[in-house]
């Protein structure tokens, strides 16, 4: 993973740990960074708490501005939550990151709020579509099923568009053979939240196909936007 992935890794780990129903997660069970990016803490959250808070390290090279980027938050309210004022931070500085969109029941992020149902059923698609495939190439599929969502011509649900058909055939292939079953693995649930927190690999991609063994020759004539991997993204005519 690159250090834009290595630096929230963390919040990753931590959601999934409550988007299962765990509690209490401390660092060494999130995993700390390894990089030289900023070490992250956690405070435990009850199953009837809306939030929890997470503690970060300033490093050297640290700029209150990448942390916003990082960690999908404002500056303003980084600032204000930790009672600073001025945008200059020091190597070892102890900031408070605030998450309060995140909760035992779901979130709610830059693409939208998604419950647990529907975090865990785009992970499962994920895993489904891009096993085998880089971290970017999983967080790419993600972003088709949320780009999906912005689009007037489908579903207005994360699980309408995953689920969406014409009667007799299924739009993703993995519902159809049954294979969106599968336990997704913990790097196909963090794709599905990065995807979640606006990362999308695929410029606006409304489709995918892998050109090896794609059978439908309508969606070869769509325009392409990129390749990652073995999957070719396009977007309508």
């Amino acid at each position: 993973m690159n250090r834009k992935y290595r630096k929230i890794a963390g919040i990753l780990a931590i959601v999934l740990a409550v988007t299962s129903g765990l509690v209490g997660v401390t660092a060494a069970a999130a995993g700390e960074t390894s990089d030289g990016a900023g070490a992250l803490e956690y405070g435990s959250m009850e199953p009837d708490q809306s939030s929890f808070q997470i503690g970060y390290t300033v490093s050297a090279g640290d700029t209150l501005y990448q942390i916003c980027k990082d960690y999908n938050v404002s500056l303003t309210s980084l600032m204000r939550v930790n009672n600073l004022k001025k945008t200059v931070i020091y190597p070892g500085q102890r900031l408070t990151i605030p998450t309060a969109t995140v909760s035992p029941y779901g979130m709610v992020l830059s693409r939208g709020e998604a419950s647990r149902d529907e975090i865990r059923l785009l992970s499962k698609l994920i895993h489904a579509e891009a096993r085998g495939e880089s971290f970017e190439g999983k967080v790419a599929v993600g972003a088709v099923i949320l780009n999906r969502l912005a689009s007037p011509d489908f579903p207005k649900s994360i699980k309408e568009v995953i689920l969406e058909s014409n009667g007799r055939v299924y739009q993703f292939s993995p519902v159809q053979d049954g294979s969106i079953n599968l336990e997704p693995d913990q790097e196909s649930v963090e794709a599905a939240l990065q995807a979640l927190m606006g990362h999308d690999p695929t410029d606006g991609a409304l489709f995918f196909y892998n050109p090896s063994v794609a059978k439908d020759q309508w969606i070869r004539t769509l325009p392409v936007i990129t390749k990652i991997g073995n999957h070719v993204f396009a977007t309508k005519i």
